[in-house]
């Protein structure tokens, strides 16, 4: 049971003797444990700029390796300026959030065009880049500028709501206001990137979300929820999650003279700018082959006949879940247009890989190798 709630106490972070002795902890804790990461070896300000953008929601050891491919294919910001959109698309495939890339291209454009590639070095002029919000340019301007941004991550967030004790919503105005506050106290008056990544680096390795490392802790005896709590993990105050809503959806494996039918998704919505198996969201009283000939017919123009279900596979975005159920399908009439969807193509199966394709679309293609078959076998048939 959390005892009755009190006003957080931030008062040994007013006492900068006491602020000092924390900063020291906490920086000597992480120059022993900081894990060797291959964006911390860098000081190119566009490869600290990526890996911020690409550790938005992606954990670290996944986005590792998309970092260094991602790197290689565009080494600088003036590659990834004028690169097309659907090789940006194309490399990101697989981290998900795909308007991160998108705004990642625009940024870079913008930086290239009114700034002759060159990052700005002030807080306000990243924060006015495309894509970019108030954790990631504090990040970018304490770790590659080392201005004295407070950088409020998940991680660091949890950090600051036990050390003060935070029980209001870390997301809302007031209990932001306090840890930014706690964040600037902390800061030394130089290598303040090495701040904020140790703070991230302790709550992604011992402050954890649950069963926190309290022991190992170099900031323990300066932790209220440590030292008041039976347990602080009840900290952050989590809010209550909405249910999210299940989705039926339909995608055709669609032929034509061998060739396989995908679509692009139309600018500005979910999965925007990449390329699928055309189908949609099936409606009340609809079967699943009806919503599948609808969606074709509005989305793209032509009739098709829908022949059996080869796939089924589930899919969890942040705000819904699906279940996606591909259906084999023949072309039978009528001009292909780009009615609701940017564009479409007839494509040769091999060619399938040099699209940037949804996550549940590679799915489907699991879901029917481990059956045995592949998209060969529905294609090619009579």
């Amino acid at each position: 049971m959390m005892p009755p709630a009190v006003v957080p106490d931030a008062a040994w972070l007013q006492n900068p003797r006491q602020a000092a002795a924390c900063r020291r902890r906490l920086l000597a804790w992480y120059g022993e444990h900081k894990r060797d990461l291959p964006w911390r070896r860098s000081d190119d300000p566009y490869a600290v700029w990526l890996s911020e953008v690409m550790l938005q929601q992606t954990r670290v050891a996944t986005a590792r390796s998309y970092y260094e491919r991602f790197l290689q294919r565009f080494p600088t910001i003036f590659d990834l300026a004028v690169a097309a959109e659907g090789e940006v698309l194309k490399a990101w495939e697989g981290l998900g959030y795909y308007s991160r890339a998108q705004n990642l291209q625009r940024a870079a454009r913008v930086v290239v065009a009114d700034h002759d590639g060159k990052l700005p070095d002030t807080y306000a002029g990243l924060l006015a880049l495309p894509g970019i919000g108030p954790y990631t340019a504090a990040a970018i301007s304490s770790i590659v500028f080392d201005r004295p941004h407070p950088a409020l991550d998940g991680n660091v967030m949890r950090v600051l709501c036990r050390l003060l004790r935070l029980e209001g919503d870390p997301r809302r105005t007031p209990a932001r206001v306090q840890m930014i506050r706690a964040g600037e106290a902390l800061m030394p008056k130089t290598g303040t990137g090495d701040l904020n990544q140790a703070l991230i680096e302790l709550g992604a390795r011992v402050c954890l979300p649950t069963r926190p490392r309290c022991a190992e802790c170099p900031v323990t005896n300066w932790c209220r929820a440590r030292a008041e709590l039976d347990d602080p993990s009840v900290l952050p105050m989590r809010p209550r999650r909405k249910e999210r809503p299940h989705l039926q959806v339909t995608a055709g494996i669609i032929r034509r003279a061998g060739k396989l039918l995908i679509a692009q998704r139309p600018p500005g919505g979910m999965l925007a700018g990449l390329w699928e198996f055309p189908g949609g969201k099936q409606e009340p009283e609809e079967s699943l082959a009806e919503c599948l000939r609808r969606e074709i017919m509005e989305e793209l123009g032509i009739i098709i006949d829908v022949e059996e279900e080869i796939a089924c596979v589930d899919h969890e975005f942040t705000h819904l879940s699906i279940t996606l159920h591909a259906f084999a399908a023949r072309y039978r009439s009528g001009r292909t247009r780009a009615i609701a969807c940017s564009a479409f193509e007839w494509i040769d199966v091999g060619r399938l890989h040099d699209y940037a394709i949804p996550r549940a679309d590679h799915l489907v293609l699991e879901a029917l190798t481990a059956g045995g078959a592949s998209l060969h076998d529905f294609i090619n048939r009579e």
